[in-house]
């Protein structure tokens, strides 16, 4: 559909114009396919219904917006995945079919035994991703912030004000933001990555790249955080400064290759896929059986059966 990432394209203004364009050549194709799987939230749920189509959602963003509610209220038929339990709390009305949590593929991120002396910080630079906690965390310690994270232009402002005055500390280097080719120089050498959220995180993907790596991880309790990390193996998950600040002391206690076994174990796109093609299966299946009591017949006003070809 698109040669790159709309989002990175160069001179790509209005993204939902190739949404539509998507979805009309999907509405021409459907015939073809066996189960649609959307990934653009609800652009998709007026057509999927008017056509009947076999699909289904994985929601990948938060849905603690008031707005959602009566539009999940209005579309009850829709099938949705969630990423982790905790983000459908917002939403329970929704049709949620499964929880599918990410994975990666097992040799994306090589395994790094012996970090350097760094603390890591990925993602965005926003309110609720916190790296200014990251910063007091790593500066109180006396210990190096390599932050690689981007800023999106609706925190901009957030950025200019309240962090880049923070970086002025020499502890503290910001880069900007890294390709996916560097990121296991990165965050496999750091001696943990830093996750000071403050809000309820769907997934966190940067938490199991890290532990790809081997590398543990200090993550404050919000969000999906408990459902991804095993505590005490992976890392520690924390509730406040000074338990982040000491957990961050104690990394260096972790068994990294534990680190990198329970992602082994729970995290790579294998068993992503697995768990995808079991709810694919059952979706078909179900979507079969109503369509095979519709073809059987219908009844006539007076209760006779009617031939419905």
């Amino acid at each position: 559909m698109c040669p790159e990432s709309l989002r990175l394209a160069k001179g790509c203004i209005d993204t939902l114009s190739h949404h539509q364009v998507m979805l009309e050549m999907i509405s021409r194709d459907y015939p073809q396919y066996d189960i649609i799987h959307f990934h653009i939230d609800y652009l998709h749920f007026m057509t999927s219904r008017l056509l009947g189509l076999r699909n289904i959602t994985t929601l990948h963003g938060r849905l603690d917006i008031p707005d959602l509610k009566p539009l999940y209220t209005a579309f009850p038929d829709m099938p949705v995945v969630s990423i982790s339990d905790s983000q459908r709390a917002p939403l329970p009305e929704a049709n949620w079919i499964g929880t599918v949590k990410h994975g990666l593929p097992a040799n994306l991120l090589p395994f790094s035994p012996k970090p350097q002396d760094y603390f890591a910080f990925v993602g965005r630079i926003s309110p609720e991703k916190r790296v200014d906690r990251a910063i007091e965390i790593a500066t109180t310690l006396g210990v190096k912030l390599r932050i690689a994270a981007k800023v999106d232009n609706a925190d901009r402002q957030y950025f200019e004000k309240e962090i880049e005055p923070l970086l002025e500390n020499p502890l503290v280097e910001y880069i900007g933001e890294i390709g996916e080719a560097d990121k296991p120089e990165f965050v496999g050498n750091a001696r943990a990555l830093l996750f000071p959220i403050d809000w309820p995180e769907p997934f966190g993907l940067v938490m199991i790249e890290a532990m790809a790596c081997g590398t543990p991880v200090v993550a404050f309790n919000h969000g999906s955080v408990p459902e991804v990390m095993k505590d005490g193996v992976t890392g520690f998950i924390v509730s406040d400064m000074p338990g982040a600040i000491d957990a961050a002391r104690r990394v260096g206690e972790l068994d990294r290759e534990k680190v990198r076994g329970h992602f082994e174990e729970c995290f790579t796109a294998g068993r992503m896929a697995r768990d995808y093609v079991k709810l694919y299966e059952r979706t078909i299946a179900e979507a079969d059986t109503r369509s095979s009591h519709s073809d059987s017949g219908v009844r006539d006003a007076d209760g006779g059966e009617v031939n419905a070809a």
